[in-house]
């Protein structure tokens, strides 16, 4: 990837703020970040920032890319990678470990390091594992490089379903039945770890839900129906992660609700309703990303409803102490209550995701999003706060 055209040291005195907008990764979410990583590369005022895009590759280099959102879409139902927006497969990005010096160096074999400039602020747009759970957080952490969104804990509990649940039930807040299979549980005996999750589907009924501790994007989960489509379904969720975590299903309707942190704290955005898509068995990778099931917003409740949800993504957000920003998802039951299904710490982010989508709803643009993002980090130290 050339350098010719991106930002050189010595850094002049009047620069804008130069922003790292870092996305890709090693999970198996790495195609739908570089989607969200052209929105945002897009949405960015360049008249008031610098860009600098690094992508991660799938076995987790960090390289140069071409700053070209448009090649960052979904294409005849293929996501795209980092790979594709490369020229070189040996140059890498190196971010020093040292708060005194925030310089991003570029190399390739054989030739001489280049100094890309001082990073400001770092904007992660990765999801799932080696990124949204609070890894590259801490690598930032120790850089000494603010970022958007939340810290080392916060992003390690909202990535962690089993600890999110935890975390939840010890603030009050209400979340559905479910269980674990941890991966020393499932290797030391395979046969009582299956009879657990069959003992709790007598005890909660069909269908079950089976998926991956850590993951996001609806990947590597499975409704299962019966007794039949277990074993492929632990298969699938182990693909991604060994540890599993089976939930019951939650009779009700699908709500969701966006938090942003402001000046005076966090404020939750009218929410949105996903209905039940009609070719997908439920609100599956597909239906989210490739065919784009849309959702109602906002969402067609009453106005103490909507008071309510709005009170319990606030309080999810403080539970896990989160910071930036966060997609909170209900279900509304037949008895009118609300349980807690999950967080996002970095939420969907393309201009069609729920979020942007909610807020936009609720008078913030995209692009004010973007900026209201980056300059809450510029101003939030590193460190402990």
């Amino acid at each position: 990837m050339s350098t010719e055209n991106l930002p050189q040291s010595p850094e002049q005195p009047s620069r804008k703020p130069r922003v790292a907008v870092v996305f890709g990764g090693r999970s198996s979410e790495h195609g739908i970040s570089v989607v969200t990583a052209g929105a945002v590369l897009r949405a960015i005022d360049r008249t008031k920032y610098e860009v600098l895009p690094i992508g991660i590759t799938q076995d987790g280099r960090w390289a140069l890319t071409a700053d070209e959102p448009e090649r960052m879409a979904i294409t005849d139902r293929r996501t795209p990678s980092v790979e594709d927006l490369t020229d070189s497969g040996e140059g890498g990005v190196v971010l020093p470990v040292d708060p005194a010096n925030r310089e991003v160096v570029y190399s390739e074999p054989g030739s001489v390091p280049k100094a890309l400039g001082e990073v400001d602020v770092v904007f992660p747009v990765l999801h799932g594992p080696y990124g949204e759970d609070g890894t590259l957080q801490g690598l930032l952490e120790l850089s000494g490089v603010p970022y958007v969104g939340s810290g080392v804990l916060s992003s390690a509990v909202g990535q962690d379903k089993e600890y999110m649940k935890r975390v939840f039930t010890s603030f009050g807040l209400r979340v559905g039945p479910y269980m674990v299979i941890r991966p020393r549980e499932w290797q030391q005996d395979e046969s009582a770890a299956r009879k657990r999750i069959i003992d709790f589907a007598g005890e909660h009924g069909w269908p079950l839900f089976v998926k991956p501790a850590r993951a996001g994007s609806s990947i590597g989960i499975t409704k299962v129906d019966d007794l039949s489509g277990l074993d492929e379904a632990i298969a699938e969720a182990q693909r991604h992660d060994p540890k599993i975590i089976v939930e019951a299903a939650v009779r009700g309707r699908e709500i969701e609700c966006g938090v942003l942190e402001f000046e005076d704290g966090p404020r939750a955005s009218v929410p949105a309703e996903i209905p039940p898509p009609d070719t997908h068995a439920y609100y599956d990778f597909e239906a989210k990303y490739i065919d784009s099931t849309p959702g109602i917003v906002p969402a067609p409740l009453t106005p103490e409803q909507t008071a309510e949800v709005q009170r319990l993504a606030v309080e999810a957000f403080e539970a896990a102490s989160c910071e930036g920003l966060v997609r909170a998802d209900f279900f509304l039951t037949e008895d009118g209550d609300f349980v807690i299904n999950e967080i996002n710490t970095m939420p969907g982010f393309t201009p069609i995701s729920m979020y942007p989508q909610m807020w936009q709803a609720s008078g913030v643009t995209y692009a004010e999003l973007v900026d209201r993002l980056i300059q809450a980090a510029l101003h939030r130290p590193t460190g402990l706060r």
